[in-house]
């Protein structure tokens, strides 16, 4: 029985997910969601040891990493088990794994394994540190990677200490360019027709995300601190009070800063020689801070964002999640989207933030119940009802 795709986009691909918890599961939930045939390999019930990884089934975080996906329960560590993966892997055009470098290699689904099976596999693996080198074999975790990798050193303010973010961006960032890596390989394909390994790994994800921070030690061998909510090199941008809360205000450039202070009712700030010039207003920056925020407590947030943003000065509310999902221009773009369970319940979820004019991204299918679909699966495979049977007796499936 055909199942719902998410998109036409990526059809023709057919996705091993070994991956879990997150960095893997955001890899294939974006090829999940352009309409990969994604089949998500898990362990059979009652193998899985203590809680299981990424946390409970039914819980937002799985349904958010796994929709569109489908679901078969396979024992890679039975006979039985590894010789129906290495069998699909012959039809097989992906497959993403985030075990840690040795423990697929003991299990003998490495790449150099499974390219000798399938030569035009792409084959990606998303680890902690690497695949190699002193720190190979280390369990990987975001937090880790943030510290690590530089970014906790520059967030938050001065003298507070070191300070995570409040996403895991090592693992989002990480998954995201192992996507972006099993698609350039994929066109590279076509014309090779021979599949490659793509690596990434949290700690190489969070330094690449430094981007212009990690630029600036690397050619002028600048170190950057903590600057709380002042941005690093455009003054006055940052949070500022108002009658009712806090607003975030942007200006770059000589023409915004003008623009700026005749909105604000401070025009003669303009003149002033210790805010006259970018450099000027960044030695000044506290004192210039403390100016503006003695003018914008006298309106409210509103007022203030309706204000700037009419004069051409960025500025924006500072949204809790539950008011930023209220928002006019949130609702517009239907980044929530809902699909229904089994249960005819309805499950919202993020959609993705891009959008196709021909073949956009859509929820198809809610998270997969746990090897909901193995036996669907298992045919499509080549799989006879006898074999299927066999590896159900021996607690392989």
């Amino acid at each position: 029985m055909p199942f719902a795709r998410a998109s036409k986009a990526l059809t023709r691909f057919t996705v091993l997910d070994l991956t879990r918890v997150r960095a893997g599961p955001t890899c294939v939930r974006q090829l999940a969601d352009w309409g990969a045939n994604v089949i998500k390999i898990e362990q059979p019930p009652g193998l899985e040891a203590g809680e299981p990884l990424g946390g409970p089934r039914e819980g937002p975080d799985f349904s958010n990493l796994h929709r569109n996906k489908r679901s078969l329960t396979l024992n890679l560590k039975s006979p039985q088990g590894l010789a129906a993966f290495k069998r699909m892997v012959k039809k097989a055009d992906v497959v993403v794994e985030n075990y840690r470098p040795d423990v697929k290699t003991r299990l003998g689904i490495d790449y150099k394994a499974l390219a000798r099976i399938n030569p035009k596999l792409v084959y990606a693996s998303i680890s902690g540190f690497g695949q190699d080198g002193p720190y190979a074999s280390r369990p990987g975790f975001d937090q880790i990677a943030q510290g690590m990798g530089g970014l906790m050193s520059i967030t938050g303010a001065p003298g507070q200490g070191p300070m995570r973010v409040g996403l895991p961006i090592a693992d989002l960032s990480a998954g995201l360019f192992a996507a972006l890596g099993i698609l350039v390989a994929l066109l590279e394909r076509e014309r090779s027709r021979k599949g490659q390994h793509i690596t990434t790994s949290l700690l190489e994800a969070q330094i690449f995300m430094l981007d212009f921070q990690a630029a600036r030690w690397l050619m002028r061998g600048e170190v950057a601190r903590q600057a709380g909510n002042n941005h690093p090199t455009s003054i006055p941008t940052g949070v500022f009070r108002t009658a009712d809360g806090h607003i975030n205000i942007a200006t770059t450039g000589q023409k915004i800063w003008e623009r700026f202070c005749v909105t604000l009712g401070a025009r003669d700030l303009v003149g002033r020689p210790q805010y006259q010039t970018a450099a000027a207003r960044s030695q000044n920056r506290d004192a210039l801070s403390a100016e503006i925020d003695a003018l914008t407590v006298k309106h409210t947030s509103a007022d203030w964002v309706e204000r700037f943003n009419a004069a051409g000065v960025p500025c924006g509310p500072i949204y809790a999640i539950d008011a930023m999902f209220g928002d006019a221009q949130v609702k517009h773009v239907g980044i929530a989207r809902s699909v229904r369970r089994k249960d005819r319940s309805t499950l919202t979820m993020l959609g993705q933030p891009v959008s196709l004019s021909r073949t956009p991204s859509r929820l198809a299918a809610p998270p997969p119940a746990l090897g909901e679909h193995s036996r669907a699966v298992l045919r499509e495979f080549g799989f006879k009802p006898t074999e299927i049977t066999a590896l159900r007796k021996a607690n392989a499936i």
